[in-house]
């Protein structure tokens, strides 16, 4: 363990006043729900808006229902590189899993293969909006008409982010948020769930009725851990938690047994002013991202107002990416990896995709890294991270990853 000033590689900061309204949320949580519904309802112009204790479980909540409205039907198409949370809902509600490979530019869906991955049985599919990057969601759309898939948006990483003048998480039959640690705005860990669909809504609200509430006990152990974040989070404390294999700081798990439960009065009231604390955050990660942009020369995308959850970077060699790894470690710098591998590879489910291989989520597994964007980074850091790519610039031919979308058409050269 290195006691040095360290980065995290995600962080959503959450102040006093805050903690204050998330012990108040104990005892008033109604309250504290009922006014989060409503401002969420505003802010993303739709009639029906759920809670949930967290994006998993609001993307396995959002699948049962589906699944309602559609029983004879039991795939979900995804990305083949994606969170490995979207699968572990898929099968926690008892759905199989059918993949598309992705298109290294955009980190989605590769369209020209898009339209041979849908089956008689495929339920819905999942239209992500990785790092904040907008989907096109217009040819998503229009593929579920096509093919009669509901259209759910993956907006867990894009809060803020919007399409025009609609909100990210709008634009589908049913979207969903994270309000996870990391995530643009967080209270610890819950799960939002956006919807115009009356049919939808309906069978959603059935699977609520069924879900518990937390318990006292676990709304204190949920409060200790916002707690114990805050502290930590800062780069001044950082080398603390991260520097405990323990607790498995920026691994990626597979898992299907996690809780499923309503957001909680502490949890809604944690969000006390959310609204304003996303802009101010969003803000700092769309600057800072154009800092880094600008500073190693990448391409500049024309959504220079992305709230870049973490800045995505491709590299062209195992050498590089080693090296930069290595630096990051050294310096305390948070550059990261994401999901160290595409979705077929996870050994709990990889028997359903047989010999089927998916070369581009692989290249992308293998060659992304992420840079902070978050209210801690300084510009000392930033100076620093470009220095960790631009000591031997020429080997690492480093590639910006660029969303696209119906006004936005940008291609990338190596």
């Amino acid at each position: 363990m290195k006691i040095q000033r360290t980065v995290p590689p995600a962080a959503a900061p959450i102040g006093m006043r805050s903690l204050i309204h998330g012990l108040a949320g104990i005892f008033f949580g109604k309250e504290y729900r009922r006014r989060l519904e409503d401002e969420l309802r505003d802010y993303f112009d739709v009639k029906y808006i759920f809670l949930a204790s967290s994006g998993k479980a609001a993307l396995t909540i959002i699948l049962r229902a589906l699944r309602s409205l559609l029983p004879e039907k039991s795939r979900v198409l995804i990305p083949a590189y994606t969170c490995f949370s979207v699968p572990s809902s898929i099968v926690r509600a008892g759905l199989r899993v059918s993949l598309c490979d992705v298109d290294p530019q955009t980190l989605n869906f590769d369209h020209d293969l898009l339209e041979s991955c849908a089956q008689k049985d495929t339920l819905c599919v999942i239209a992500t909006h990785l790092f904040g990057l907008p989907s096109d969601m217009e040819k998503i759309n229009n593929f579920g008409k096509r093919n009669g898939l509901f259209i759910v948006e993956d907006a867990a990483q894009a809060m803020g982010g919007k399409h025009g003048e609609k909100p990210l998480g709008s634009l589908g039959d049913v979207g969903f948020l994270s309000l996870g640690r990391g995530k643009n705005i967080t209270c610890g860990s819950g799960g939002v769930i956006v919807t115009d669909s009356e049919s939808i809504a309906c069978e959603i609200e059935r699977e609520q009725r069924q879900i518990d509430e937390m318990s006292i006990a676990e709304i204190l152990k949920e409060f200790i851990k916002v707690l114990l974040m805050t502290i930590f989070l800062r780069p001044s404390l950082y080398w603390l938690p991260s520097g405990l294999p323990s607790l498995k700081l920026g691994e990626t798990m597979y898992d299907v047994d996690f809780p499923i439960r309503k957001l909680s009065g502490m949890q809604a009231g944690l969000l006390a002013g959310w609204r304003r604390r996303l802009e101010e955050s969003n803000a700092v990660r769309a600057r800072n991202a154009s800092s880094l942009t600008a500073r190693l020369n990448l391409p500049r995308p024309l959504l220079t107002s992305v709230p870049y959850l973490r800045l995505p970077v491709l590299v062209k060699s195992r050498e590089a990416r080693e090296h930069i790894d290595a630096l990051s470690l050294k310096e305390g710098l948070g550059i990261s990896k994401m999901y160290p591998a595409p979705i077929n590879q996870i050994d709990e489910i990889r028997g359903q995709f047989k010999e089927a291989e998916f070369p581009r989520a692989s290249e992308v597994a293998e060659r992304l890294r992420t840079l902070p964007t978050h209210q801690f980074v300084s510009e000392k850091d930033i100076e620093t991270i470009c220095r960790c790519f631009e000591n031997e610039y020429d080997a690492f031919n480093t590639q910006q990853v660029m969303g696209r979308h119906k006004n936005c058409l940008n291609k990338c050269s190596s």
